[in-house]
C-alpha cells in the first residue's frame, strides 16, 4: 500500500528520485499517463493486474479499447538506478506538465506524479467537496 506525500525535482534529464520508502518495495515499475492531470507508476506486476482485468472486456466495445490505448500505448517500464532515480520519458514530462517541482503521492495501489503546483490546484478544487464525494461513496456499496 503506498500512502503519503512527497516532495521532489525533476531532474534536466527527465529523472526523478523515487522516495526511499516506496522504492525499498519494488524493482521494476510502468509509468503511464494518469487521470486527472498526473502520471500513474505501478509496481509492473500491479500494472499487469489492472490491465488483465480490460483484457476480459470485449474489444468490440469502442470506450475498452480507447480506454487500452490511453493506458498502455505511452505506457514505460522503470528501473530505479542505485541512486533510486528513474527516466521519465519526455512525452509524460510533457503531458503531465512536469516542471522542476513536484510531488509524489501513494495512492493505496500506484504512485502519482504531479506538477506542483496543478496537484496543488485539483487537491484544492476537491476538498471542498470532501463531504459530498463522502456522500457519494457510502451510496455506492
Amino acid at each position: 500500500m503506498f500512502i503519503g506525500k512527497y516532495y521532489h525535482s525533476l531532474e534536466e534529464k527527465g529523472r526523478v528520485s523515487l522516495p526511499k520508502k516506496f522504492r525499498q518495495t519494488n524493482k521494476n515499475w510502468v509509468v503511464t499517463r494518469g487521470l486527472d492531470g498526473g502520471l500513474f507508476i505501478f509496481k509492473e506486476e500491479d500494472f499487469k493486474k489492472e490491465i488483465a482485468k480490460f483484457e476480459s472486456r470485449t474489444f468490440t466495445k469502442k470506450n475498452n479499447r480507447d480506454f487500452i490505448r490511453l493506458m498502455t500505448n505511452e505506457a514505460q517500464t522503470i528501473e530505479p538506478d542505485k541512486n533510486g532515480r528513474v527516466q521519465l520519458p519526455e512525452y509524460l514530462i510533457e503531458f503531465a506538465k512536469l516542471k522542476r517541482t513536484i510531488v509524489i503521492v501513494g495512492s493505496l495501489s500506484r504512485l502519482e506524479v504531479w506538477d506542483r503546483d496543478l496537484y496543488h490546484q485539483y487537491i484544492d478544487k476537491i476538498e471542498s467537496k470532501t463531504e459530498e464525494i463522502a456522500e457519494t461513496l457510502s451510496e455506492q456499496e
